[in-house]
């Protein structure tokens, strides 16, 4: 079973409790469904159990929809008659595919209620009304009443959240260190270019002992390089006595 119709599935078993609001999905699926549905498709069960519940037999020509409880169920017709939904992993995507001018404009004005503004678009003759934001999809299916769906759609977002969230970090960490690799690689050869030219040992005593710390521990952070010498050397102290080796190494 597709995603989308897992979400029908859900939404077939909302059962309003008002016949006011039972009137309104009916209304919503004559609406958007071209003829009388298969009794046993997924929204014919829901169709002709909505029609045995208010004594309809014929198809329901108008609903009042001024209670939001209605609207709400007029959203969840329209979807279980003409609703499409992505897999959300796959991406974020719902759309209502409406047959005529009239039952778009009524849908938009139920979900403009709601605070949730879909985007129109022409497909085949129909119009289509479709959202891609993810905080969009997720109030259109607490409107309809798909809590199930609701909190696998949430629990999908925060999944996805921590695991960007961890990407960033680990790519963050990884630019740190080969920007540290990177400085240290320079430093050790700038070092290793005065021991060839003059002689480490000919350095000024801080600087000799800064030279011999960076050779022993080519990967060390400069905090830890500070805590290798003696007396210890704070990180902008180690960074003063690399800058002037460079500066030596420069020279020569």
């Amino acid at each position: 079973m597709s995603f989308a119709n897992e979400v029908k599935e859900e939404l077939s078993e909302v059962l309003p409790n008002g016949r006011h609001c039972r009137i309104a999905e009916l209304f919503a699926m004559d609406s958007f469904l071209p003829k009388e549905p298969d009794p046993d498709s997924l929204p014919g069960r829901k169709y002709f159990t909505l029609r045995k519940k208010t004594d309809i037999v014929y198809r329901c020509a108008d609903a009042d929809l001024k209670k939001a409880c209605c609207r709400r169920a007029y959203v969840r017709g329209a979807f279980l008659s003409a609703g499409y939904i992505n897999h959300p992993e796959k991406g974020y995507s719902l759309e209502f595919v409406c047959p005529a001018k009239e039952s778009a404009e009524l849908l938009t004005e139920c979900l403009n209620g709601f605070s949730v503004e879909p985007k129109q678009t022409g497909r085949k003759g129909c119009i289509v009304l479709y959202l891609k934001e993810a905080e969009a999809i997720a109030d259109t299916l607490n409107i309809m009443g798909a809590s199930r769906t609701l909190l696998y759609l949430e629990s999908l977002r925060v999944e996805k959240d921590v695991r960007n969230l961890l990407n960033r970090k680990v790519n963050c960490e990884a630019a740190n260190i080969a920007k540290t690799v990177s400085a240290s690689a320079n430093q050790i050869g700038d070092i290793e270019k005065i021991e060839e030219k003059i002689g480490i040992e000919n350095l000024p005593e801080p600087l000799r002992q800064m030279a011999k710390i960076r050779l022993q521990y080519p990967s060390a952070s400069l905090s830890e390089l500070g805590g290798y010498l003696d007396p210890p050397v704070g990180k902008s102290g180690v960074n003063h006595r690399l800058r002037k080796l460079s500066a030596i190494a420069s020279e020569l």
